[in-house]
């Protein structure tokens, strides 16, 4: 243990120094969030303030630096475990830069009052799964309060920058799988409504479908279910009911991994078995599908790397001036792009995809 944790101190920038083996200037860098220090360095020196609970004194830095060192994260679905896990990587990445994190729950009918409760409190958003009005976001790109989506529908990119999967590169994954295993009746299977964040991933697997009819002769039924996030499980029952009168589909692809483990808990009230009747795939990969019966073939939502990447664009619009959001009419400000950035997925396969039965 460091002496002056040792003794109870309060300890300093000098002891942060020393014990980092860093010269108090460089302290300084790391807390004011300089993109000259080496991820190393900055690690180090936070590693230092950690081992000392050395606390910087943040109302002296928000004085300098005209900065309150606080984000706000707008979402509806922190009890999703999907969600909570980009949470959790959007709270782990703000912490290594030195911010902190306010988590907001959004109500549209109360959106006019976002800004008055964030502007001056907040240094910038993070959207998650969340579209807003283009009032609303004029209102904060008056007030030049950044934001960045990240999988939020309905934002076109010339509007604010977003990061998201690649869904329709995703999706190409699964078509192809399918086709290759003899699938020729294909549903899907999802839930929100067309502002939700679910939504477009519909729009992706129609697309990546098509590009495989050219290759085999598939038949796609896009069934969209705008269900609660509490009535989930029941609705993918009901669903899987109705679809059980279509002759010969063989292959369920749903749009989360929670409305998969519906689907497969509905397959087993009706007495199919998966995939000896119905494969399933889903599209995010939290833990519970590698741990149901059968494990659920999935995609790899990449989320520790889509919180790293929106927070380090959030904070380089921050503390970059150079960088701005685009501007509300659809054109980009003057020496502003609106970034868009999409990840790979990894295509999962598992228990619950097979070989295509066959079905009268």
């Amino acid at each position: 243990m460091h002496e002056a944790a040792r003794r109870g101190d309060m300890a300093t920038r000098n002891d942060v120094a020393r014990l980092a083996g860093v010269s108090v200037a460089v302290v300084s860098y790391v807390l004011n969030n300089k993109s000259f220090v080496k991820e190393e360095t900055r690690r180090k020196v936070l590693a230092a303030m950690e081992e000392l609970g050395y606390t910087p004194n943040l109302t002296a830095r928000s004085l300098k630096t005209r900065r309150s060192g606080q984000l706000a994260v707008l979402t509806n679905f922190i009890g999703n475990p999907f969600e909570a896990g980009i949470l959790l990587h959007l709270e782990e990445a703000a912490r290594w830069k030195g911010y902190m994190i306010a988590y907001r729950s959004y109500d549209p009918d109360r959106e006019p009052e976002l800004l008055a409760q964030l502007a001056g409190r907040v240094d910038g958003i993070i959207l998650l799964g969340q579209s807003l009005a283009e009032a609303t976001l004029a209102s904060f790109r008056k007030k030049e309060i950044p934001l960045v989506s990240v999988m939020s529908p309905g934002q076109p990119c010339s509007h604010i920058h977003t990061v998201d999967l690649d869904w329709t590169a995703a999706y190409r994954q699964v078509a192809a799988e399918l086709v290759r295993l003899g699938h020729r009746h294909i549903a899907y299977m999802g839930h929100g409504c067309p502002s939700g964040p679910l939504y477009p991933r519909m729009g992706a697997f129609a697309a990546a479908v098509r590009e495989a009819e050219a290759a085999a002769a598939v038949t796609l039924r896009c069934d969209w279910l705008a269900l609660a996030v509490e009535g989930r499980y029941e609705s993918a029952r009901e669903h899987l009911l109705k679809l059980a009168a279509e002759p010969g589909f063989t292959a369920l692809v749903c749009a989360n991994d929670l409305t998969a483990i519906g689907a497969c808990s509905a397959c087993r009230e009706r007495g199919w078995t998966v995939p000896g009747r119905l494969s399933i795939v889903s599209s995010e990969n939290i833990l519970m599908v590698s741990e149901t019966h059968p494990p659920i073939a999935t995609l790899d939502y990449p989320r520790q790397k889509a919180a790293h990447q929106a927070m380090e664009l959030l904070i380089r619009l921050i503390e970059e001036p150079g960088h701005k959001e685009a501007s509300g009419s659809g054109e980009a400000e003057a020496g502003a792009v609106a970034e868009e950035i999409r990840l790979p997925a990894t295509f999962i396969p598992r228990s619950s995809l097979a070989q295509a039965p066959q079905v009268p």
